[in-house]
């Protein structure tokens, strides 16, 4: 089993450490490809109108400072670096030691600048989204394409991929789709089903969680993976087809649902 997961938008700087070793980095194959990226973002963040090119607000202002700077910044864990909804609902630190070897080799985190890596791998905080295009190298979602096909492709044979990508990040890698579940959440109100950015987040780390920390053997079809995600919500399967991935439907309860009604209606 393979969890891909995206990055956090928001990272947590390290404090103190070594920069980067490219070297040391999984599936090194994408090394030159890293680092095209990185010297058209240290290029663009640089530039007086960086904010606005990399669709981001003045309050991040130091986060895009530190991109100029990244082959000298400090460089922590990958399960360090990531903060957020997802990677708090996952919960690295509170893992077994057992459980946290367990996710350095089944967890896949799909990244704009450095295409893909494990939780062990060391990297700076930086600010990029992959939705955005750099001189020299476009979107970053159609550059990385081709690239994480190649490099990725021994990686996920014979494993059931976990998807619990957004549609952005999912655009950079599309694995076989007989072997592949995108993984849904969504809250219910009177038989209409509603997606909700921070539960859908939150779920899918929670999941990713459950996945890393229960008993018994990972699962391997999409089958197993639904009988594991029914031990604590309801799901359900949507087979996939000849191009398009299954997907695991998670239903949170009615209370979650009704909080999001509630607070729809207070912000109108």
């Amino acid at each position: 089993m393979l969890i891909l997961l995206p990055p956090s938008e928001g990272k947590t700087p390290a404090v103190r450490g070594s920069a980067v070793d490219w070297p040391d980095l999984s599936f090194p194959a994408l090394n030159p490809y890293r680092a095209k990226v990185l010297e058209a973002l240290g290029t663009v963040s640089a530039h007086q109108d960086a904010l606005a090119l990399l669709g981001v607000g003045a309050s991040l202002r130091d986060d895009v400072e530190r991109n100029t700077r990244l082959h000298a910044e400090p460089a922590a864990p990958a399960h360090q670096i990531y903060s957020g909804v997802l990677y708090d609902a996952l919960g690295y630190k509170t893992l077994t030691p057992t459980q946290r070897r367990k996710a350095d080799e089944s967890v896949l985190v799909v990244s704009a600048l450095w295409g893909a890596i494990r939780f062990a791998d060391r990297v700076p905080a930086y600010r990029l989204s992959m939705g955005t295009a750099l001189p020299d190298v476009g979107r970053l979602a159609s550059f990385w394409k081709p690239q994480l096909s190649e490099a990725l492709a021994d990686a996920a044979a014979g494993h059931l991929l976990v998807d619990c990508r957004s549609s952005t990040y999912a655009a950079a890698w599309a694995p076989p789709p007989a072997q592949t579940v995108a993984v849904n959440v969504f809250t219910e109100v009177n038989g209409v089903r509603k997606v909700v950015s921070h539960f859908a987040k939150h779920t899918r780390g929670e999941l990713a969680r459950h996945l890393l920390s229960r008993r018994g053997k990972a699962p391997q079809t999409p089958a197993q993976l639904l009988k594991a995600a029914r031990e604590k919500w309801e799901a359900e399967l949507v087979d996939g087809a000849a191009r398009t991935p299954h997907a695991l439907n998670i239903i949170l309860p009615n209370w979650v649902a009704l909080s999001v009604v509630l607070s729809d209606q207070n912000d109108r």
